[in-house]
């Protein structure tokens, strides 16, 4: 029988608060900088801000360099190039919050078809509820009376940026198993430095010339966001949850996660007065519903058995 585990302590309690408060807060900073740069301008910045100064202090992972580079394409230019232009074309702060939670049943997907790993019941039930949330964001655009908040096109690239988060997850998974050594904060600081050439690239190619260096004059509450998004909700918060992970159980830790679209919620709502429809709080209470029998319901099955 193996050793029961510790129990949280609080400290523990009080960075998990912090990871999600941070995390919830990160779409209001996304949507401020994206007043003073345009989405790809965005993503070569926090990732500037994300690189240094870690890469002068963090050693290089030792593992292969297809990973940091597949991960550095898949989390960031993938992810935050979506979720940037998401925010930009038509998209809530708030809304986005809990879009990007659906990661975890895309992550799901993909790990069924490129890892032949199989969906237990708790995770079946909740791919069905999310299913029914997707279904009613998008009658949100078909019914009357949808929000013009959002737009269509906003929603299909916030959900391209949920999917591409789980691919990197899935990326993250094949390098931890490729490497006996795997540095969590190596590997993301590290990875890092990808996406920096491939969003300059993008800014020169597609950013209207007027924009292309309008960006370097920004002002400071501009820069204050980026710092915000490269160093306290990537490497900082990071840091904390990956703690946080190897200090307890996955189970036990993944359930704060949770709060991350109630903060992002409040903070959209309450900070940038968005409002969101009916249809849109159908949808919100289902993903949160199929977020939660993933995340706790096989504890609960777990105890029904034992009982």
């Amino acid at each position: 029988m193996s050793a029961e585990q510790p129990p949280l302590a609080g400290r523990d309690y009080a960075a998990a608060l912090a990871v999600v408060v941070i995390w919830g807060l990160n779409f209001v900073a996304m949507k401020f900088a994206l007043r003073d740069f345009t989405p790809f301008q965005l993503g070569t910045a926090r990732y500037i801000f994300a690189v240094l100064p870690l890469a002068l202090l963090v050693k290089a992972p030792r593992l292969h360099w297809k990973w940091l580079v597949f991960y550095g394409l898949c989390q960031g230019v993938g992810q935050f190039g979506f979720l940037f232009s998401a925010l930009k074309v038509g998209m809530t702060a708030a809304l986005a919050s809990v879009l990007m939670q659906t990661q975890v049943f895309f992550t799901a997907v993909f790990g069924f078809v490129l890892l032949h790993e199989r969906a237990n019941r708790t995770l079946q039930a909740g791919l069905a509820l999310a299913a029914l949330g997707l279904g009613c964001f998008a009658m949100n655009y078909i019914a009357p009376g949808g929000s013009a908040a959002t737009t269509f096109w906003g929603l299909v690239l916030n959900l391209c940026a949920a999917a591409m988060w789980a691919a990197s997850n899935i990326v993250a998974r094949k390098a931890q198993q490729a490497s006996s050594s795997y540095d969590a904060l190596g590997f993301v600081v590290w990875s890092s430095l990808v996406p920096i050439v491939p969003f300059t690239l993008f800014t020169l190619a597609f950013d209207p010339p007027a924009t292309r260096w309008q960006w370097l004059a920004a002002p400071l509450s501009g820069w204050l966001a980026v710092a915000y998004l490269g160093w306290v909700a990537t490497i900082w918060a990071y840091a904390m949850w990956t703690g946080l992970l190897k200090r307890h159980a996955a189970n036990r830790v993944a359930p704060f996660s949770l709060g991350v679209p109630v903060v992002g919620l409040a903070a959209g709502m309450g900070v940038l007065g968005e409002t969101i429809t009916a249809w849109q709080w159908a949808g919100i209470a289902l993903v949160v519903a199929a977020l939660a029998c993933v995340m706790l319901g096989p504890r609960l099955l777990a105890r029904t058995r034992a009982s």
